[in-house]
């Protein structure tokens, strides 16, 4: 015969007042004994405590963030008799049964009655279904089958230390389909899961990552406002950075680069290329030495498959120019900078800047890069932190240059130093690889001779 039964923490070791991080079954829900019904977290292990029986739960008398010790009353459990296991352990071996033999056994006739019952039936569809063929008017669609998305009532198997990793990346286990033994979840299925939910769009984080919405403000209260309509582009590329900047672990590595000969040499040069019709800008170096360092270091010139498992070494070397228009940032890609002369570049530049800022780019000038330059030289500042234009993998920050002292063994000397920040995406880029890039980089700015070689 049933009964209710209050179960109480078991002994759990040497711990005590251990805090509920989990509880993982609800009021109503069905236990078998050893199904885990909490899990605690101490200084030094993650703890699942089962249940000692069979039966329903009544109500949970514990939540999560409580504390408890041995003996802290956890649930009342309504316990089943031997009977009731029996009927129970029945209904899960019938459960578990593939469903193409519960659809043919649905489908055996249990009287002569329900034989006959069947066959008038079936006519009678067999005549409906010629009526309706001849019938011109629409037919209502069939109704999907709706597909559950959350598991109810039954526990995700799923070890601590699975739970604990699934729990750092936001993931609740029961959306989780497990791929172990008996259907148990693993890390790869977790880590597996979340790549499938972030291609479709779909928001897997349930804490952490997740933020409140801002509030509504009547700005109004406080003084004579204006409103206007953000830009089309403003739009478009406001989505994708906050894409890029949420979803790609950005790391930013600082340095400087001593281009006191590099603008010598672009003085010396500058009116030749004005008398060509364009401007010889130091951001025209810049590029030219960006796909020199792409060459040396290949992993800054790739991208992650939409999978995220495998990286793609593009051996094509196409920078993107971030540019400022009036309707918003947008970043055209200038191709082959490694085949080209540093007059060449700074000629397309110009031409393309033109077109980007009078709004006559196409979708094709802005798509292909390996890497972009995002320049804020010619406003001000001494460093920043650029966001990736994903699917590249790093993008170079370039802020004003500025005369500092620099020793040169024996005494100061005034040199024109440029500040470079570099953003990387650390899923395929270390901090060592970033280091050696942006010291080569500075490098090769520093030596006209190294760019041109």
């Amino acid at each position: 015969m049933s009964e209710t039964k209050q179960i109480n923490v078991p002994d759990i070791g040497d711990f005590s007042d251990v805090e509920v991080i989990e509880v993982l079954v609800s009021d109503g829900d069905e236990v078998a004994a050893e199904d885990a019904v909490i899990t605690l977290e101490s200084e030094k292990a993650t703890i699942e405590v089962p249940s000692p029986e069979s039966g329903t739960v009544i109500k949970m008398l514990v939540k999560e963030g409580d504390t408890v010790s041995q003996g802290t009353p956890m649930m009342e459990l309504k316990t089943a008799d031997a009977g009731d296991s029996e009927d129970a352990a029945k209904d899960k071996k019938t459960a578990q049964k593939p469903q193409q033999a519960d659809q043919q056994e649905a489908k055996k006739p249990e009287t002569a009655q329900s034989d006959k019952d069947t066959k008038s039936q079936d006519q009678s569809d067999d005549s409906d279904r010629d009526k309706d063929s001849a019938d011109s008017g629409p037919k209502p669609p069939p109704v999907p089958e709706e597909v559950p998305t959350e598991r109810k009532g039954k526990l995700a198997h799923a070890s601590p230390s699975v739970r604990k990793f699934a729990r750092t990346l936001g993931v609740d286990v029961a959306q989780v389909k497990g791929s172990g033994r008996k259907g148990r979840i693993t890390k790869e299925d977790v880590e597996k899961h979340v790549k499938t939910a972030m291609q479709s769009g779909d928001t897997v984080v349930k804490s952490g990552f997740d933020v409140p919405p801002f509030p509504p403000v009547d700005f109004t209260q406080f003084g004579d406002i204006e409103t206007q309509a953000l830009t089309r582009i403003q739009k478009l590329s406001g989505k994708y950075l906050h894409r890029n900047w949420v979803r790609i672990p950005h790391v930013t590595q600082y340095d400087e680069a001593d281009i006191t000969e590099l603008e010598a040499f672009r003085e010396e040069n500058k009116q030749d290329a004005k008398d060509m019709g364009f401007n010889l800008t130091p951001l025209a170096f810049m590029v030219k030495a960006l796909a020199k360092a792409l060459k040396k270091f290949p992993k800054f010139n790739s991208s992650l498959d939409i999978n995220g498992e495998h990286i793609i070494y593009k051996k094509y070397f196409h920078i993107g120019i971030a540019v400022d228009t009036p309707n918003g940032l947008v970043v055209p890609v200038i191709r082959d900078c490694d085949k080209k002369e540093v007059f060449e570049i700074a000629k397309e530049m110009s031409e393309i800047s033109v077109r980007a800022r009078e709004g006559k780019l196409s979708p094709s000038d802005m798509q292909g890069g390996s890497m972009s330059i995002s320049s804020l030289g010619g406003i001000g500042g001494t460093a920043f932190t650029p966001i990736i234009n994903a699917p590249e993998v790093a993008i170079l920050g370039i802020s004003r240059s500025q005369m500092k002292p620099q020793w040169n063994g024996q005494d100061f000397e005034p040199r024109l130093m440029l500040p470079l920040s570099l953003s990387y995406d650390h899923r395929v880029i270390d901090g060592a690889d970033a280091a050696r890039f942006i010291v080569y980089l500075s490098d090769i700015l520093s030596d006209m001779k190294k760019m041109l070689l």
